[in-house]
């Protein structure tokens, strides 16, 4: 390490920390050993401890590099597959504790904690997909959201590896329309009913389904297939278990000293501080690695609301205001910021995605009610109109809406069995209308019955069931369609694009749209119905003369649905309506959704 690379530490610039730190293979005079090298300001003393010295702390004492904090080691004879962890004597109240290295590669399978010493050298076979992926936010996004302990199982209920997960993800995303996979956290974690969101490894895959080459022919199988892995990263908050980040030489290196601040009183986890230049440079490394030497696409910040606000669930008196007496957590903005300039800078066509409900929040209410109510709550379908041009949003229906007594989708939708598929068919049908990418958590897509259960598969039997083989149906031809219509996916965050017809029929509880996309590109009409009651001659104004042809309609009976609809083509009437000189008259089946693309006559 330079005085360069430490004065970039310590003003939180340094975003390749993982080149300097943790244990990397080397060769001194000939030998052949690691470079060991951690960051422990407080320290009085560190040594290299693991299974080449007997876990001796006197064998292998690390040397201080002047009064930097920084601490290294060369050790020959230590190489891939070593286990070792750093023993850290503090300077302060005699804290004495074993540590697994905060910039370790690979972790034992938990329960144990040590780290493992390994190489990241790998044969990558995407080369394509790195090169095209520079087109960015003008493509269609459609994101499937996986767990991979519970995705897939074997027959006698053991999890799948890496490399077992990888063909079949690959090939089922591919033939449900995907284009993309997120990743619930797989950075290592104590707790696997954390689900991954209580990380202690920040540099390393979980060990509990392969070692790193395993992560990474996983991603390489999704790139060679054409889709784009997005991980879900934790830089909100970390866990209090004594072999990782916290209270890491005797005093608060990565958290808060004030509990006010540095505690999170839902998660019973420790908050980064992120006024320390060293948790900023530590935490943008760890956002640059994975894209660096796993190739991913983008990162999901988990948790950004707790970070943003410093009264993020906490009374009055239990929050320290910031300088200017505010709430805001300026030194989490400026972290946020500073993380995606770079990560945007080094990787174009990266995504940094942000968690945010506002959306899904107002449209599964509204979705749960049954539908004789709707016209007193049309405005939760419509309201996000009002804010939906100030950010690129994901429109997202994610794992956390179907676990802890919220029920699964389909079970979140009101009537009998074919009413609930029927309305689910049209939320999906809903959210692909709306401008904005799309996100759904694994086993929505054909209509999973059961809450999300971590320590099992999903319910695959059901796709035995038409109905729910229809509801897959229906996703994947909403997928198919939402990347082949330019109206559907092309420049969507401008509001020129986006039209309402008619907003205000709450007392059909039926919302019409249209979707334009770039110059010469047909526009897509939309048709929503929200109640179980057919409309006939429903009249739609329509801004070009000509035909509408019915390209998509969730009651088809390759869906499940009853068959109604328009039959195909639907000609243009020199008949006002809806403040347009020419209209259609359509026939809305029960609990709808209905996509029509414009053709000339």
């Amino acid at each position: 390490m330079t005085r360069d690379d430490l004065a970039r530490l310590q003003e939180g610039r340094h975003d390749t920390l993982y080149e300097l730190l943790g244990a990397h293979l080397a060769t001194r005079d000939g030998v052949a050993g690691v470079d060991f090298a951690v960051w422990a300001p407080a320290a009085e003393s560190v040594s290299v401890i693991g299974d080449f010295n007997h876990w001796d702390p006197q064998t292998d004492p690390m040397e201080r590099w002047e009064e930097t904090g920084l601490w290294t080691r060369f050790i020959p004879g230590a190489g891939p597959g070593s286990m070792y962890k750093f023993h850290v004597v503090s300077r302060f109240k005699g804290y004495t504790a074993d540590k697994s290295d905060p910039f370790g590669f690979h972790h034992e399978t938990p329960s144990r904690t040590a780290s493992v010493v390994c190489s990241l050298d790998y044969n990558w076979n995407d080369g394509d997909w790195i090169e095209s992926r520079t087109a960015g936010q003008d493509r269609a996004m459609s994101t499937y959201e996986v767990h991979l302990g519970s995705w897939m199982r074997h027959a006698d209920g053991s999890r799948l590896g890496y490399r077992e997960t990888a063909k079949r993800l690959a090939k089922y995303a591919v033939e449900t329309g995907f284009t993309h996979v997120e990743l619930l956290p797989v950075m290592e974690h104590p707790f696997y009913g954390s689900w991954g969101y209580q990380v202690t490894g920040y540099f390393a895959p979980t060990s509990r389904f392969g070692a790193p080459r395993d992560f990474m022919a996983l991603v390489d199988e999704l790139h060679q297939a054409g889709i784009g892995v997005i991980l879900d990263w934790v830089p909100s908050h970390f866990p209090s278990d004594g072999h990782g980040l916290a209270f890491f030489d005797g005093t608060h290196l990565f958290e808060h000293a004030d509990p006010r601040q540095g505690f999170h009183p839902d998660w019973k986890t420790y908050i980064y501080n992120y006024g320390s230049g060293w948790v900023r440079s530590f935490l943008i490394s760890s956002a640059l690695f994975w894209m660096d030497h796993y190739h991913v696409d983008g990162l999901r910040v988990d948790a950004v609301a707790s970070m943003l606000y410093l009264d993020y669930s906490r009374d009055e008196g239990q929050w320290i205001p910031n300088r200017h007496g505010g709430r805001e957590n300026l030194d989490a903005v400026r972290f946020l910021q500073d993380a995606n300039t770079v990560a945007y800078r080094r990787f174009p066509g990266i995504h940094m995605i942000a968690e945010e409900s506002g959306w899904m929040n107002d449209t599964l209410e509204y979705m749960a009610l049954d539908p004789v109510h709707r016209r007193y709550h049309h405005n939760k379908l419509t309201f996000r109109m009002m804010y939906a041009w100030s950010e690129n949003f994901t429109l997202s229906l994610s794992h956390d809406e179907v676990v802890h007594g919220k029920l699964s989708l389909l079970d979140k939708m009101p009537g009998d069995r074919t009413e609930k598929a029927a309305n689910l068919r049209l939320l999906y049908g809903y959210m692909f209308a709306m401008p904005g990418k799309k996100l759904l958590f694994m086993g929505s897509e054909f209509g999973q019955r059961k809450e999300w259960n971590h320590d099992a598969a999903l319910d695959w039997s059901l796709l035995d069931d038409p109905l729910h083989a229809g509801i897959l149906n229906w996703y994947r031809d909403l997928n198919r369609l939402y990347a082949a219509e330019p109206a559907l996916h092309s420049r969507e965050s401008d509001p020129e694009r986006f039209r309402w017809i008619d907003c205000n029929d709450h007392q059909n509880s039926v919302l019409t749209l249209l979707r334009s996309g770039g110059d010469g590109d047909p526009p897509v009409l939309v048709a929503l119905n929200f109640t179980p009651v057919i409309r006939r001659d429903y009249r739609v104004g329509v801004p070009r003369s000509g035909g509408w042809r019915e390209i998509l309609n969730s009651d088809a009976e390759s869906y499940g649905g009853g068959g109604e609809g328009n039959l195909g083509l639907v000609a243009a009437e020199e008949i006002s309506h809806n403040d347009m000189e020419q209209s259609v008259l359509l026939t809305l089946p029960p609990m709808s959704a209905l996509f029509f693309r414009h053709q000339e006559s």
